[in-house]
């Protein structure tokens, strides 16, 4: 009998190709188009509603060393971004509608993948792995609750406008990447200290979409509007979004006294996404007040910045290490739901929920990536009760011995691990 994988995103698409890539049937259902959501746009799979950055490809970084374990797994989501990237420095940039285009066309072709376009309101007999995101339909969530036992906790994704390129103002903005002057990776927006000024008298008084009772929970840390961040200082956005360390104004030789970046949301330029200005504010202030900004004064905004739910269970009281659900052992959780943030750890997690279910079809036992590993210190992470489980990005920091003084050893320590653990999970489901 298939496997059944509720959840047409990031993580429910690679758990499909994860199972299928080893011979055995999946039906992957996914509710848009035919039911969309607050964030959503289309009815490709594995959409992107946030960045269209998957973070640093470096080593040194953990978000690139996942992504080297996760591309010795073989993992779909990873193999795609590198076929659709277009320049972003040092991070995996991908065009947002090439990538969703292409995973959706290797997912319907592939003869072991059934993909069911219909909303899935009650959980399935049989096995089944949950990866509906961030955006769970409410349906659904209630009958997650009753299985579970627990209600679950919310926290909220904001994410950035997007900007017509021909609507910039090419005189006021230049291309460099921090610290590299000739890069034009980025297109940096530069204001003086009396625009800032003027920018952030406007921002921190701007009007925002009033928050519904139930909404009146924390933001992610990780993702915080740039207004909720404006509140804490004045000089507060110096030092995250608007810093100016290390980019030198080309007309000025100098380092501006704040910049917003602009990264390219396609190959040709045509869309541009205003990094880490996810926003609550209304849509009409929102063209007010970045309009400010003077590269950005007479900008057409393609998308504007916006807050969406973000649901994830209380996975450290209701997963084992095999992403299952310790009540009910044929329902398996992956990707964001699960307690992970960001993209690739989504992924991973998904990669992981189809091992691991796989491995339950055929009556084995799955065994954990060690915690040594990016992968297996995000499960770890996520399945080891704690007093206040939040949301969690990869970093060295949750990695089993890590030692900042040493990290080329803890790198290499790393990728040695997951290559023995794929040898030894690979040869133990060929064998069964």
């Amino acid at each position: 009998m298939e496997i059944k994988i509720i959840g047409g995103g990031i993580a429910g698409v690679e758990a499909a190709y994860q199972i299928a890539k080893r011979g055995h049937s999946v039906i992957l259902y996914e509710m848009r188009p035919n039911v969309s959501t607050p964030a959503h746009k289309t009815g490709f799979l594995s959409e992107l509603v946030c960045s269209n950055s998957l973070k640093s490809n470096e080593f040194t970084n953990a978000h690139g060393l996942l992504k080297e374990e996760m591309r010795r797994l073989d993992s779909i989501i990873i193999n795609t971004a590198h076929e659709t990237a277009i320049p972003g420095g040092k991070a995996l940039v991908v065009d947002r509608e090439r990538f969703s285009r292409a995973i959706t066309e290797k997912i319907k072709s592939h003869h072991l993948i059934s993909v069911m376009r219909e909303e899935i309101n009650d959980i399935p007999s049989g096995i089944v792995i949950i990866a509906t995101g961030p955006l769970t339909g409410e349906r659904l969530t209630e009958s997650i609750k009753a299985l579970t036992g627990h209600g679950h906790l919310f926290f909220f994704d904001a994410i950035s406008p997007i900007i017509a390129g021909d609507s910039i103002d090419f005189d006021n903005a230049f291309f460099s990447s921090r610290y590299k002057h000739d890069s034009d990776d980025y297109l940096n927006c530069p204001l003086t200290e009396e625009e800032y000024n003027i920018f952030y008298n406007a921002l921190i008084t701007a009007e925002r979409v009033e928050l519904r009772p139930f909404e009146k929970t924390p933001y992610f840390e990780g993702c915080l509007p740039i207004e909720v961040m404006a509140e804490r200082g004045r000089q507060t956005l110096l030092y995250g979004p608007m810093k100016p360390v290390g980019i030198i104004d080309r007309r000025t030789g100098k380092e501006p006294f704040a910049v917003i970046q602009l990264r390219r949301e396609d190959s040709k330029g045509n869309m541009f996404n205003m990094v880490g200005f996810q926003t609550k504010l209304t849509y009409g202030e929102q063209e007010r007040v970045f309009k400010l900004i003077p590269a950005l004064r007479n900008a057409r905004f393609f998308r504007y910045g916006s807050i969406h739910r973000n649901t994830y269970i209380n996975s450290p009281v209701l997963l084992n290490r095999a992403l299952q659900l310790k009540k009910q052992e044929d329902v398996f959780f992956a990707g964001q739901i699960t307690g992970v943030e960001g993209y690739i750890e989504s992924a991973a997690m998904g990669l992981l929920a189809g091992i691991s279910s796989l491995c339950y079809k055929k009556g084995i036992e799955f065994f954990a990536p060690p915690p040594e590993t990016c992968i297996g210190a995000l499960l770890h992470y996520i399945t080891t009760e704690k007093k206040d489980f939040q949301p969690m990005n990869i970093n060295f920091g949750i990695l089993l011995g890590y030692n900042k003084r040493d990290k080329n050893r803890v790198i290499d320590n790393a990728l040695l691990c997951i290559t023995k653990w794929i040898h030894a999970i690979n040869r133990q489901l060929d064998q069964a």
